[in-house]
């Protein structure tokens, strides 16, 4: 999973949007080893299946810096999607938007069904 997290965002772009916004193209090299780094170690601990336990004050920090990716996760994902009636258009798709969009969504859907099927019923 890690994996496809860290190709999820660099398709999203979010390590460029990162640098434009906080005003630190110097630090991209150290970005893009956060990312990868990140996800080697957590798929690391998920595999070793520990749970860490946190006071619950310290909650609200974690919460908020979830907060900060869940916001920049969905506003890359917005243009995205405005990207592709752009990107149909220039491919001679326009008029099988709704179908790639329709295919798009059943495959997350499939995709979360199947993984709760099978990974979470256990």
């Amino acid at each position: 999973m890690g994996s496809g997290l860290v190709a999820f965002l660099t398709v999203l772009d979010i390590v460029p949007r990162l640098t434009v916004l906080t005003d630190s193209r110097r630090q991209v090299r150290l970005y893009e080893i956060a990312f990868v780094m990140g996800a080697v170690v957590f798929t690391w601990v998920d595999f070793r299946e520990w749970a860490v336990f946190f006071p619950p004050i310290s909650t609200v920090g974690i919460g908020l810096l979830s907060g900060v990716f869940i916001g920049l996760l969905a506003a890359a994902l917005t243009e995205v999607v405005n990207v592709l009636p752009i990107l149909a258009k220039r491919i001679g798709m326009e008029p099988k938007v709704f179908w790639l969009l329709l295919a798009m969504m059943l495959g997350k859907v499939v995709g979360s069904l199947f993984q709760w099927i099978v990974f979470v019923s256990d």
